[in-house]
């Protein structure tokens, strides 16, 4: 009898010291303390290059109606930012493997070109209103030397003068007021 007392009194102390010590008591499975989980570099900047275009590029602004005094003009010009992104879109350098292939650019050169600049007519919007879509489209001509390196089975390098021409569109509303 005793050995079954003990035995009892053993298994409910450890049933209380495993509920007690780990992350049993709250509603969620597993201990309260985030298990870091490895992510892969290529992975993480990926991530990061699709939040900071969505912050930057990704959304149109509203701005205010239009004055009837002179021609509506756009906001600014791409970035070179914006340009290069646009650039490793069409035409990717980034994944290269160092030491059997690689490609970068060099001598960098961004000419850009407003290639027209109107107005839609007042039109609603779902959750905006009645607002004007004011459009730019710009043409990005991007000059570059492009080396690219072969490190394997015989190892060369190919010098390339290559020119680029990117097209980007910078589109925003303006709201139109409602006359009484």
């Amino acid at each position: 009898m005793n050995a079954t007392r003990t035995l009892h009194t053993t298994l409910v102390l450890s049933t209380l010291l495993c509920i007690t010590a780990g992350g049993c008591v709250s509603a969620s499975y597993g201990p309260s303390i985030p298990i870091p989980i490895p992510v892969s570099p290529w992975l993480q900047e990926k991530e990061e290059d699709q939040a900071w275009e969505r912050e930057r590029y990704d959304r149109v602004p509203i701005l205010g109606p239009l004055t009837q005094g002179g021609p509506a003009v756009a906001l600014d010009a791409p970035t070179d930012d914006e340009v290069i992104r646009a650039l490793e879109k069409a035409r990717p350098v980034e994944r290269s493997v160092p030491f059997l292939w690689t490609r970068q650019r060099n001598d960098v050169r961004i000419v850009k070109e407003k290639i027209s600049d109107y107005v839609d007519p007042p039109r609603v919007y779902p959750m905006i209103g009645p607002a004007q879509q004011h459009h730019a489209h710009y043409k990005c001509t991007i000059y570059f030397e492009e080396v690219t390196r072969n490190g394997w089975p015989v190892p060369y390098t190919v010098r390339d003068d290559t020119v680029e021409v990117i097209y980007i569109d910078h589109n925003h509303l303006h709201m139109v007021g409602i006359e009484p």
